[in-house]
């Protein structure tokens, strides 16, 4: 089965961003700024659309645009979104205020780990964890001190581009870490008994868990 022609056929129903979104995803393309990926984003909109979360939190802002789209797709949702790069940090707050959005999005600036156990005392309806693959074990465990019953967290890029797929030995030897951790977290929440989870070839592949 070509799988590329899958995806294209997928995509070409899917719309372009206009606006803000547009500009966000025009200027990532040119500086290489990782974003999520179309097919990502509108299966994050259904989501969320059907949810309707109150508190989202977002471990991985880089210049806001996830969290934008997320703010975009429910109408009163407060975004709590972090970030290490005082670069991205920046820009991610430009673009927010651009969109007039500032009143419901706060980004944290620093290590994640750090700005989770700063946040623990908040309890999140929806979490998004697209920030270093091999943080993901770390970012779920903090993340579950913080989730109720009902709470849906979204993992993205548990593809890790097809790495994750391939033998340990297969992988480039830089990348080995990552892949290793990436199967384990695999593992660890389809087999959490605090969670239902279901993996999906979305894209770069997202897992979707929920909180027992």
């Amino acid at each position: 089965m070509d799988y590329n022609r899958i995806r294209d056929f997928i995509l070409s129903y899917s719309h372009d961003d206009e606006g803000i979104l547009k500009e966000m995803y025009d200027y990532a393309l040119q500086n290489e700024v990782p974003i999520i990926r179309r097919e990502s984003r509108d299966f994050l909109i259904t989501l969320l659309v059907s949810l309707k979360p109150k508190r989202i939190l977002e471990i991985g802002t880089a210049i806001g645009y996830s969290a934008i789209v997320m703010a975009q797709a429910t109408c009163e949702a407060v975004i709590d979104t972090c970030e290490l790069d005082a670069v991205r940090v920046t820009e991610a707050r430009q673009f927010i205020d651009k969109a007039g959005l500032k009143s419901r999005i706060n980004v944290f600036e620093g290590d994640a780990i750090s700005t989770l156990k700063s946040l623990k005392e908040n309890l999140y309806d929806f979490v998004f964890i697209d920030a270093a693959k091999a943080q993901y074990q770390n970012y779920l465990d903090c993340v579950l001190e913080m989730a109720q019953s009902g709470t849906v967290i979204v993992s993205d890029n548990i593809l890790a581009d097809g790495d994750v797929l391939e033998s340990h030995f297969l992988v480039e030897k830089r990348d080995r870490t990552i892949h290793d951790r990436m199967r384990a977290y695999l593992y660890s929440i389809k087999n959490d008994s605090r969670l239902e989870t279901a993996i999906l070839s979305v894209a770069d592949g997202m897992a979707v868990s929920v909180v027992k």
